[in-house]
């Protein structure tokens, strides 16, 4: 099992813990961040490879909490409204999985990176995008960048969050939303990178001890959260969207 690696070094598997736990809380405060933040933490001791693989069950199990404890709106309103998006970023996570362990991913991460970056702090100053859902071009699109980046990284939330963001959701629908686009892709990336060798049984025991913590961390951090009203949600959201900018950037470029 996976987690024989960490017989010797206890201490190193209480970091992890931690690293989950703490992913957990941002996620619940600002619904989006745990794939980023447990890839950014895990692939510092352990191959980026191993560490995709380790986010995958904590990620769907999350993902799967956010969505069915959210208040409304109805999971079936948001597959008819959002149902254009899910298909893409479906279609091309699915796809983009199976080039994981072909393709050099810096240069798509790190541009995406930028301009994420660019959006959330225009967003900060007070620059509105407003985008209408029925934009099916900029829909597809965003869609299609979502699950290509989202199939090799394990990291698509930022790029959801700047779509939610520009459609200028209330703070509840925002998080159910993802809740609900994240669990599809969760479980979409699981399927994928069984088929890829990337998630094996050999992983699956260390990404399965990686549930509580986080699960536990997603429950505190929505307590945070019901104290947020959408002013204050969505300014959070756009600093932890900034912050994964630039983090992507670094990923990418600087490490």
């Amino acid at each position: 099992m996976f987690l024989d690696l960490f017989q010797n070094t206890p201490g190193l598997l209480a970091l992890t813990f931690i690293i989950g736990f703490l992913a957990g809380i941002i996620k619940g405060v600002v619904g989006f961040a745990m794939p980023m933040i447990l890839l950014s933490g895990l692939s510092t001791f352990m191959p980026p490879e191993q560490a995709l693989a380790a986010l995958i069950l904590p990620t769907l199990i999350t993902n799967l909490q956010q969505l069915f404890t959210a208040r409304p709106p109805t999971i079936p309103y948001i597959i008819g409204r959002f149902r254009l998006f899910l298909i893409t970023c479906g279609i091309f996570l699915i796809l983009s999985s199976q080039l994981t362990p072909y393709l050099p991913s810096q240069l798509f991460l790190g541009g995406l990176g930028i301009m994420i970056c660019f959006f959330s702090f225009f967003q900060i100053l007070g620059v509105r995008l407003n985008l209408r859902v029925a934009n099916h071009k900029i829909t597809m699109g965003l869609g299609a960048l979502t699950g290509f980046i989202g199939g090799m990284s394990g990291i698509w939330g930022p790029l959801t969050v700047t779509y939610l963001t520009a459609l200028n959701l209330q703070k509840e629908e925002h998080v159910k939303v993802q809740g609900m686009i994240y669990s599809m892709g969760a479980l979409l990336l699981l399927l994928g990178h069984i088929k890829s060798g990337i998630f094996t049984w050999y992983t699956a025991s260390f990404s399965a001890s990686l549930i509580i913590p986080s699960a536990l961390g997603l429950l505190f951090g929505a307590i945070i959260r019901d104290r947020f009203n959408d002013h204050r949600f969505r300014q959070a959201t756009l600093i932890v969207l900034l912050i994964a900018g630039g983090n992507l950037v670094r990923k990418a470029w600087f490490s």
